[in-house]
């Protein structure tokens, strides 16, 4: 696993070793191991940004007599707010990380899953298939990775390596914290006609992450998912976790775009202030 330190990756590291494998976790700092080793888990030093951190886990890896039976990717940051405002350097630190950091790990690890019949387990989210209003460049990297499953999917499985996608929608993690923490410093340095055009965004986007993340799934419930993606015998291609990402990614194949922007776009006006969402009353009755 790429990223265990907290939430969802450490319980699945967890489910993983109650279930018999023996779990590489990858952690960023050795205090984020502590609690993995008592349940059972070696945790593993790695920032999936570093060359040096991706060639030791190879090392680890290729050392170790047991087959390789799944890579999970899984690592990734938050990156909410408007296209024009998100600083291109942002685009390119959670592109980074959501998307290259997890190519070079397969790249770096797809022999190992070829000796061992294994597979890969991509986990992107809902947002990897319905975007929306603030959500951009976390999205778009999201997005991006569902593309590299689907091409990777059919690279592979001449070789006998599966990949497989989990499509997350709201878990109970830390991640939601952190990114409103960077969302406030993205709004810290807005000039005044990006807030004259998307205050009332900002304004709304934590008001609508608190509650996705409240309405979500505990991590205990999404580790028990992406440890069912990993060892099910013949894997779906895709799995959703949570009723809102089943609905949204499931209602998105059949309805026009018009549409969809029109729920995604009436979910979020309920977290605007109320004084937009009453002119926005009146234009829709007019």
């Amino acid at each position: 696993m790429t990223g265990a330190s907290t939430g969802m990756g450490a319980a699945t590291a967890r489910e993983l070793a109650r279930r018999g494998f023996h779990v590489l976790a990858g952690v960023r700092r050795d205090s984020d191991g502590d609690a993995l080793r008592a349940a059972g888990v070696e945790p593993v030093i790695v920032d999936i940004t570093n060359p040096d951190h991706i060639a030791a886990l190879t090392t680890r890896v290729e050392r170790d007599a047991r087959p390789l039976r799944a890579v999970v990717n899984n690592a990734g940051i938050p990156g909410a707010g408007p296209v024009e405002v998100m600083p291109l350097d942002e685009w390119r630190r959670i592109f980074e990380v959501n998307v290259f950091g997890h190519v070079a790990v397969i790249q770096a690890l797809v022999p190992a899953l070829l000796r061992g019949k294994g597979r890969v387990v991509n986990i992107t989210s809902l947002n990897g298939k319905v975007s929306m209003a603030g959500y951009g460049p976390y999205a778009a990297s999201k997005f991006a990775m569902e593309a590299v499953s689907d091409a990777l999917r059919n690279e592979l499985a001449p070789h006998g390596v599966q990949v497989v996608v989990v499509e997350p929608g709201g878990v109970k993690t830390e991640m939601s914290r952190v990114g409103l923490a960077a969302l406030g410093r993205l709004g810290d340095g807005m000039t005044p006609e990006h807030n004259a055009r998307y205050g009332d965004l900002m304004q709304a986007i934590p008001s609508h992450v608190a509650a996705f993340t409240k309405a979500g799934v505990t991590s205990d419930v999404a580790a028990k998912k992406i440890a069912k993606a990993v060892t099910d015998r013949r894997p779906r291609i895709r799995y959703t976790i949570g009723v809102t990402a089943a609905f949204l990614i499931g209602v998105s194949r059949f309805v026009s775009d018009r549409m969809l922007d029109r729920m995604t776009t009436s979910d979020l006006r309920k977290h605007y202030p109320a004084k937009t969402r009453r002119r926005a009353t009146a234009a829709d009755a007019a």
